[in-house]
């Protein structure tokens, strides 16, 4: 046996370097809690755009999980990082994915978005983890992540069919899966003069609305406005399920409130509580929810006095939970502002689907911002609350639509 050669020894070695910190990690602040980090879970760490992400998991080949399982994080002290954020958060189950806003400083914007493998796990950590002291007297604001792939598109002519506008939109714009059109309450034969578009991601809808400002593109030479269209919430399955009035919409502006009693309660006499028909959208009340389901079985997409309907359950959200929902869907200061807000001691539902539905249950819907203001005016039109059975006066009522 020979003596091992000190040069081939060194050669051995470089052709095995260490591995080296990712950007965005090397010269951290903690860079060597961080490499810490990455060693203990297998995940890896990258710096871009902005903000330094965190996953996926270590092997991961499925796609990337579904609408619903992330969560945004606010007020977040800007000393804190991964390495004290994951430990709290993977509590609550199986990161995807952690995104961490950075500044040029190299200290945190304030915020971070954490994804989940699974929707409950995010519920979850809403639950656990909102007001978790990561410092002392520094609360953290944990709420559900807006994450929104629709766009509202005013200023379309009026005698303009979905195809027509789903064809027009794809010529300009890339990843559109879906054009949803609302014909007009007076002409059905009409749209409302705008459309929500969806898009295959909420990155496609961005690029989209930003290629869609005002001055830069038109169609058929027609000025368009375009904002964000209003995200849906996600309503808990358990809540769904205890649901028993209806949304009915599309209605001709004509049919009364006791037409829709008749067709509605036909399955069985009297399991009509009430009906509430505003304009060509109603709410029926039903006595049960097995008649409630029977009855949309039976007339989504069937024709009440020559116009074809569309039936769904009614979505009832939190008030406390929409004002916070709806504000963090800005994104940044404005959402940590909304997880500060204190959790309801009582549940107060309204009904989400529609600016109609908020005012029915006397909810002010006076949040627009943008064109999408311009389709809504002010009107005075009592209406009773269903439960104190009080005359209210909405606050901003629809002229021509609403969003989601």
């Amino acid at each position: 046996m020979t003596a091992e050669d000190p040069a081939s020894s060194s050669s051995a070695m470089s052709n095995n370097p260490a591995p080296s910190v990712p950007e965005g990690v090397s010269g951290a602040h903690n860079e060597a809690a961080l490499v810490s980090l990455m060693e203990r879970t297998g995940y890896g760490m990258v710096q871009e755009n902005g903000q330094r992400k965190y996953g996926p998991p270590p092997g991961w080949e499925s796609a990337s999980p579904p609408r619903g399982c992330e969560i945004f994080v606010g007020k977040i002290p800007r000393d804190v990082y991964e390495d004290e954020l994951v430990p709290v958060f993977e509590s609550a189950g199986q990161i995807y994915e952690m995104r961490l806003m950075m500044d040029f400083d190299g200290k945190n914007r304030g915020y971070a978005f954490v994804m989940y493998t699974q929707k409950h796990q995010a519920k979850r950590a809403v639950r656990e983890l909102n007001n978790y002291e990561v410092r002392p007297g520094r609360l953290l604001g944990v709420c559900c992540s807006v994450d929104n792939c629709r766009l509202f598109i005013g200023g379309i002519p009026k005698t303009k069919k979905r195809e027509e506008i789903l064809e027009e939109v794809s010529k300009v714009t890339e990843g559109v899966l879906d054009v949803i059109v609302y014909a007009s309450a007076a002409d059905k034969m009409k749209n409302r003069g705008f459309a929500f578009v969806e898009y295959e991601s909420h990155r496609a809808a961005a690029m989209a609305r930003r290629k869609l400002m005002p001055g830069r593109i038109q169609l058929w030479g027609h000025q368009i406005a375009v904002d964000w269209a209003e995200p849906e919430i996600d309503v808990d399955e358990d809540v769904m399920e205890t649901v028993k009035i209806l949304y009915v919409r599309n209605l001709m502006m004509e049919t009364s409130e006791d037409t829709l009693r008749q067709v509605f309660g036909q399955w069985n006499q009297g399991c009509v509580e009430r009906v509430k028909k505003i304009r060509d959208y109603a709410f029926v009340h039903f006595s049960s929810r097995d008649d409630a389901v029977v009855a949309m079985d039976h007339l989504n997409g069937t024709e009440v006095e020559g116009s074809c309907i569309e039936v769904t359950l009614a979505k009832p959200v939190d008030k406390e939970q929409y004002t916070r929902y709806q504000k963090a869907s800005k994104g940044g200061a404005t959402a940590a502002a909304a997880v500060a807000a204190p959790e309801p001691v009582q549940q107060n539902y309204v009904y989400q689907c529609d600016p109609y539905t908020l005012t029915y249950y006397g909810y002010p819907y006076n949040t627009l911002i943008g064109p999408n203001r311009d389709y809504f005016i002010k009107v005075m039109i009592p209406i009773k609350h269903p439960r104190s059975n009080k005359e209210m006066v909405p606050i901003i009522f629809p002229q021509r639509g609403f969003f989601f």
